[in-house]
C-alpha cells in the first residue's frame, strides 16, 4: 500500500476511500490516512495565515502609502476579511490558533517579506501596530 501512496496519491486516496466504504478495515493504510487527516487541518491553517497576512500587508500599505491607496487595496482589504471570517464560521477552531501570539508574529512577518517584495517601503516596524481585533473589524482602516 506505501507504494501506491508513494507511486500516485490520488490513486492511493481512491483506494483507501473505497476500503472504507467497503468496511475493509484491516486492508486500510493507517498511518497514511493518519498523516493525510492531520494535512487537511495544516492546509487550512496555512490558508488563514496566508490571508491574514495578504490583508495586514495590505493594511499597512494603505498606513505607509497614502498616495497610493485605490480601490484595489481597498478591494483586497475587503475582499481578505470576508473570506478569513468565512474560514473561521466554517472551522470555527481555526479561532483558538489565531490568539497564538506566535501565529500573530508569523502572520506579521509574512506580511512584512510581502511588503519588501512588493513596495519600497522602509523602517517597516518589528511587531504588528494593530490588534487583531483592529485588522478584522470590518471598516477599519489605519
Amino acid at each position: 500500500m506505501t507504494q501506491v501512496y508513494d507511486d500516485d496519491v490520488v490513486a492511493w486516496a481512491q483506494e483507501q476511500a473505497q476500503l472504507l466504504r467497503n468496511g475493509q478495515w484491516l486492508r486500510l493504510d493507517v498511518e497514511h490516512l493518519a498523516e493525510e487527516i492531520e494535512d487537511v487541518g495544516k492546509s487550512e491553517k496555512r490558508a488563514l495565515v496566508h490571508r491574514l497576512a495578504v490583508l495586514v500587508e495590505h493594511l499597512y500599505k494603505w498606513q505607509a502609502q497614502p498616495e497610493r491607496r485605490g480601490n484595489s487595496w481597498l478591494t483586497t482589504i475587503r475582499l481578505q476579511r470576508l473570506q478569513v471570517q468565512r474560514l473561521l464560521a466554517r472551522m470555527p477552531s481555526l479561532r483558538a490558533m489565531m490568539a497564538d501570539n506566535d501565529v500573530w508574529i508569523g502572520v506579521w512577518d509574512d506580511a512584512v517579506l510581502l511588503l519588501v517584495k512588493e513596495t519600497a517601503i522602509a523602517d517597516i516596524p518589528p511587531r504588528c501596530p494593530w490588534t487583531l481585533q483592529q485588522v478584522l473589524t470590518a471598516d477599519w482602516l489605519p
